[in-house]
């Protein structure tokens, strides 16, 4: 008997389910974590502190999805590490060996604008490998509110890769768990030999643009006006961000040369 052909479409469908799936997930179990979380990044903005994002590889992605976009707060800053940010370093694998270098995060500390007061959003999938366990551990040791987020599975399934033996999640004020499976792949299908489509990138990015939602939320709670970009496409978006850039300047670092 010949055997109906596999529907091309049905690794499509349940790549969605799953995606939705863990969405739900997150909004449902992290609701009093994506809270608190929106009313520290309240605090900071209203203490006058200034806002930073990190992650490391594609973790980076959700990072820079936070910075200098419309409908986003203009004060959130993206801390760089060269090297790291993505996969335009060649070969990509260095990327991944500079995350397992110890001392290197403190390094970018030193010479980045952090002081205390400021808050960072530390992203790793993982949280095993030394440089966001660092960034964390060493921010928060000068005065820097950490709010991580990770898979918190990963610290049960796997080894850390830091000296101390502990994860991301031990050095944060607050921890978001994106409840990713270890191996980030969603899917297994007969034919294919490896576990395929990851979902952590639209899981870790709409649970962080939850946290800015409630912190924009918040902060008009408050009597305080956000301090949001608008789209440069829409008429007078320009203008508006022109404002926000003059009356924010000082706690915004990607607009200076």
């Amino acid at each position: 008997m010949r055997e109906e052909p596999t529907d091309a479409s049905e690794p499509a469908g349940r790549f969605f389910d799953a995606a939705i799936g863990l969405l739900a997930r997150v909004r449902d179990e992290e609701a009093k974590s994506i809270a608190a979380a929106g009313a520290l990044v309240a605090d900071t903005v209203a203490a006058g502190g200034r806002l930073f994002a990190f992650g490391a590889g594609h973790s980076s992605l959700a990072a820079q999805d936070l910075v200098y976009r419309a409908g986003g707060l203009a004060l959130m800053n993206l801390l760089a590490v060269p090297g790291v940010v993505g996969v335009d370093v060649v070969p990509a694998t260095l990327g991944s060996a500079l995350e397992r270098v110890e001392g290197l995060a403190g390094a970018v500390l030193d010479t980045s604008p952090l002081r205390s007061g400021d808050l960072l959003v530390v992203i790793s999938l993982s949280g095993r490998n030394a440089l966001p366990v660092e960034m964390a551990m060493t921010a928060r040791a000068r005065g820097v509110r950490i709010i991580g987020v990770t898979s918190v599975a990963y610290a049960s399934e796997t080894t850390s890769r830091h000296a101390s033996g502990t994860y991301l999640k031990d050095h944060c004020d607050l921890v978001l768990d994106s409840k990713i499976a270890v191996g980030d792949a969603e899917l297994a299908l007969d034919g294919v030999p490896a576990p395929f489509a990851p979902a952590s990138t639209v899981v870790t990015t709409a649970l962080l643009q939850a946290v800015m939602a409630t912190a924009a939320g918040t902060l008009a709670e408050r009597g305080i006006d956000p301090p949001l970009l608008r789209s440069g496409n829409v008429d007078g978006g320009l203008e508006w961000n022109d404002r926000i850039m003059r009356e924010y300047g000082d706690r915004i670092f990607y607009r200076h040369a």
